[in-house]
């Protein structure tokens, strides 16, 4: 299906194309070309669009959901960057109604296919410019299953909803270049039925109540992925605190769990503690978690500032996604593929914080692994965590365990003072940007150009079934 809109003023109310002709400057040649629909992302190629770089998301919408209907109103404001002589550019929504768009300020044509809102400006764009496009929109926001039978998108819950994103459920709650190579800062603001609380990324900067509607305001400076960008609406349990450096610390749980959860949750400023001592500087100027019930979403999730949990989650999986604030939010993949940069950091994360807080050492969780980890993980040895088959696998265990081996491996083969160098030269180094791995073989050759680490890329990070243990 499509749709189109001439939202310009109307030339004629003929046939499209004479519309398209009159209106256009009367058959002149187009300024630039159309921005490519997709980034050409080994797994989800559709995912993102070429031609801009945004810079900032508005975004405003209003929540409503009873027994029968979820129903979103959204007005996004996207500032961006033109990286070609644009034509025309796509932006990822996917379900939802457009009600209108305008690029600076002027009505612009726009088409719908699939999950692409290709949008072409009056008078095109040039190379470098920048340019606002507002898309009003409205609907119920569609809940996308993964190619690996997860949920995400918008999930629907028992009090209100909560939107998940990881690896491309983001388009469905607001337009925009849904690709982990483009970051952006954001403001969200979401407004509810009164007694309901809105939580997003970042900090709260307003809460205005009016005509039985709660709008809460939130700011999130620092460059940040779509895929990691949330909305939780609900009845929460609000917990206010700061980490020993004066970090802010906002939890939001479900009243039902507001009692299990205390004990575990007041750790949070102590995890942080220990990270930013073990990783660096903590990159984001807020800290804390959504909990949700059981049932409500499928999976943790890393989201940035503060990471969603259905139900409440143990010390370790607590560490986990807060590591992932360094490995994941700040150091964000280029693609897809390089997926074991988030999870094998994250997950080496928890080797080291057991190592070190009276659990198995790190050296002790690779020789289980290594020896019967099939007992758990069924798959462990099924691909190569640089590798995965599909978009299918993204998430199972070769990505996270293998990954946090070849970590290991590496630890090993530099010592423990230049292992502990690399986890807090690495954040630094593409801190609130992208890499690959690439990116990330050649800087731990660099950190010790005298060790040679062919053996350990080649039979345990790209390499095919169970390695040799050496």
């Amino acid at each position: 299906m499509s749709r189109s809109a001439l939202l310009a003023p109307t030339c004629t109310s003929l046939l499209l194309a004479l519309a398209l002709t009159a209106c256009g400057g009367g058959g002149e040649a187009e300024h630039g070309s159309p921005g490519a629909p997709g980034v050409g992302d080994p797994y989800f190629p559709e995912a993102g669009n070429g031609g801009y770089d945004v810079t900032h998301y508005d975004l405003d919408l209003a929540h409503d959901t009873d027994t029968d209907t979820d129903h979103l109103t959204g007005t996004a404001t996207i500032s961006a960057r033109a990286t070609q002589d644009l034509s025309a550019f796509d932006l990822d929504l996917e379900g939802l109604d457009v009600d209108g768009v305008t690029v600076d300020g002027q009505g612009a044509r726009w088409s719908r296919a699939g999950q692409e809102l290709t949008v072409r400006p009056r008078d095109g764009l040039d190379e470098g410019e920048t340019f606002r496009v507002t898309v009003r929109y409205s609907g119920t926001p569609e809940t996308i299953t993964d190619p690996d039978g997860s949920e995400e998108g918008w999930l629907r819950t028992a009090d209100g909803a909560l939107a998940l994103g990881e690896p491309t459920g983001s388009m469905a709650w607001f337009p925009g270049n849904h690709h982990p190579s483009d970051k952006a800062s954001y403001e969200v603001t979401v407004s509810v039925p009164k007694g309901l609380r809105a939580v997003s990324n970042g900090e709260l900067v307003s809460e205005r109540s009016a005509g039985g509607r709660t709008a809460f305001t939130w700011r999130t400076a620092e460059p940040m992925a779509s895929h990691v960008a949330t909305v939780a609406v609900g009845d929460y349990d609000i917990r206010r605190s700061t980490t020993p450096d004066g970090l802010p610390v906002y939890v939001a749980v479900d009243p039902s769990l507001a009692g299990a959860s205390r004990k575990v949750l007041s750790g949070i400023p102590g995890i942080i503690e220990w990270a930013a001592d073990t990783f660096g500087p903590y990159p984001f100027s807020s800290t804390g978690a959504i909990v949700d019930r059981d049932g409500d979403a499928g999976y943790a999730l890393e989201t940035q500032n503060r990471p969603v949990f259905p139900g409440v989650p143990d010390t370790g999986l607590l560490v986990h996604e807060l590591a992932h604030q360094w490995y994941g939010n700040s150091v964000t993949p280029k693609t897809w593929r390089d997926m074991w940069l988030n999870e094998g950091f994250a997950t080496y994360a928890e080797w080291l914080w057991q190592e070190e807080h009276g659990g198995d050492s790190a050296q002790e969780t690779f020789d289980a692994l290594y020896d019967h980890g099939e007992r758990t993980y069924e798959d462990l040895w099924s691909f190569p965590p640089a590798k995965p088959t599909s978009a299918a696998h993204l998430s199972d265990s070769p990505v996270y365990q293998r990954g946090a081996m070849v970590l290991h491996k590496v630890r090993q083969a530099v010592g423990d003072g230049t292992f502990r160098a690399l986890l807090r030269g690495w954040a630094a180094a593409h801190r609130h940007g992208n890499a690959d791995t690439a990116d990330f073989t050649a800087y731990v050759e660099k950190l010790a150009p005298g060790k040679d680490f062919d053996g350990i890329w080649a039979d345990w990070l790209y390499g095919n079934g169970k390695p040799a243990h050496v």
